[in-house]
């Protein structure tokens, strides 16, 4: 997990947040503040189901909160570029509670 300072190293990289509220969102991390609020471009909400393929939803410019991140991290593109999204199921994650 990064946070604080570490994002410095990941500015300009593809990242993977999960929020409290339990959503994955993809995107090309364009800035951070000290409150851990982030600026993704190109950015896409990964939706998981147990029934069907990951819906993948655009979200263009998107910022988040960082009150409302759980966890951020580094996307290793070779191997999300091999995944076949359509085939993949999981169960969508819970929100998370403090």
């Amino acid at each position: 997990m990064l946070g604080g300072p570490g994002l410095e190293s990941v500015v300009d990289q593809i990242i993977s947040v999960i929020t409290n509220d339990g959503r994955n969102i993809v995107g090309l991390l364009k800035g951070f503040d000290q409150a851990t609020n982030i600026i993704l471009d190109e950015s896409h909400e990964r939706v998981y189901s147990t029934k069907e393929g990951v819906q993948q939803l655009v979200l263009g410019l998107y910022i988040i909160r960082g009150d409302n991140i759980s966890v951020i991290g580094e996307l290793d593109e070779e191997l999300d570029a091999s995944l076949n999204m359509s085939e993949l199921r999981a169960h969508p994650l819970k929100p998370i509670i403090h």
